[in-house]
């Protein structure tokens, strides 16, 4: 993952973490590779539990632990995988103890942000939140994830078969046409663009 001409790839920086563990060069490399990846650990655990506080406490206790067990880490795999696989067992864990709380107040402010009609952004929110609603409701978890590591992560098939762990024959690619059959037959046509 390069983020321009000069910037190294994630696999240089994990070899120069562990070739120097602890100089200043070493942490120098780790902050620009956990650097890379904060923003997303923080929108993954915030689109499970929907609370700010709580996805900065979980990203953060993620990002820690990534840190930590960088010597375990296997270079075969891709970083960003094994990172995304600690942030959703910190997710899931999170979950089971019921820590997730939703805010779905709408403020007025932020329905003149753009300049659009309030109206159009509302309806656009309600229309938002029944798709949100389906993917919760009509979705296992498997599918969920599956469906958002293609979607927003934009992560191939292959990758999410083996960050999910899914051991059936057709893999990842099997819970996505799941998923989207689920979803095809809650809102019909209007799935078509999806």
């Amino acid at each position: 993952m390069s983020t321009g001409s000069d910037s190294r790839t994630d696999t240089e920086l994990l070899r120069e973490i562990r070739r120097e563990p602890g100089t200043p060069g070493a942490l120098a490399a780790g902050s620009e590779l956990f650097g890379r990846y904060r923003l997303k650990t923080y929108q993954w655990c915030f689109r499970v539990v929907r609370d700010h506080d709580t996805a900065l406490d979980l990203a953060q206790d993620a990002l820690l632990s990534a840190w930590r067990g960088l010597a375990g880490f296997d270079e075969r795999s891709q970083f960003s995988s094994w990172l995304f696989a600690i942030v959703r067992n910190r997710c899931l864990t999170a979950v089971r103890k019921r820590v997730n709380v939703r805010d779905e107040s709408v403020e007025p402010d932020d329905l003149l942000a753009d300049g659009r009609d309030p109206l159009d952004v509302l309806a656009d929110r309600q229309e938002e939140g029944a798709v949100l609603e389906a993917i919760r409701d009509d979705l296992e978890p498997i599918e969920q994830e599956a469906l958002w590591l293609r979607a927003v992560e934009r992560m191939p098939v292959d990758e999410i078969t083996r960050v999910l762990r899914i051991r059936s024959a057709s893999g990842a690619r099997g819970v996505l046409q799941s998923a989207r059959r689920k979803l095809k037959a809650r809102f019909g046509s209007r799935m078509e663009g999806m």
